[in-house]
């Protein structure tokens, strides 16, 4: 049974950082890829980061390029991404989603994604 489970996320100020986990079970973690995406409310889901199977290639949305990183450990089928420099605008519910074998350059369509977490709500506000 394919399982991932988001954690991490909270209530943090502009300017500060969080650090979200996706961890996932019940599948053949090297053979996926990893998206991040979110959903603010009453706003589309949109595509936020992208980790390949290996964690040599990353993709990022120009909204957080430069301010989030993507990174996987293998070994212990988790993917984590650091978010700094948090602005109002990244408050959302963040969801971690699994794509067979690469990101693409795709990555940031949401229904090319197959299995979901239940997602971690981030929010940045003073």
């Amino acid at each position: 049974q394919v399982q991932l489970v988001e954690s991490g996320g909270g209530l943090v100020q502009p300017g500060g950082s969080l650090r979200l986990s996706c961890a996932a079970s019940g599948f053949t973690f090297d053979d996926y890829a990893i998206g991040w995406f979110r959903q603010a409310p009453g706003k589309e889901r949109e595509g936020v980061s992208c980790i390949s199977t290996s964690g040599s290639i990353t993709y990022y949305a120009a909204s957080v390029k430069g301010r989030f990183t993507v990174s996987r450990a293998n070994d212990k089928k988790t993917v984590t991404l650091q978010m700094n420099s948090l602005k109002p605008e990244d408050t959302a519910v963040y969801y971690c989603a699994t794509r067979l074998s690469s990101c693409r350059t795709t990555w940031y369509i949401g229904a090319n994604f197959g299995s979901w977490g239940q997602g971690t709500q981030v929010t940045v506000s003073s």
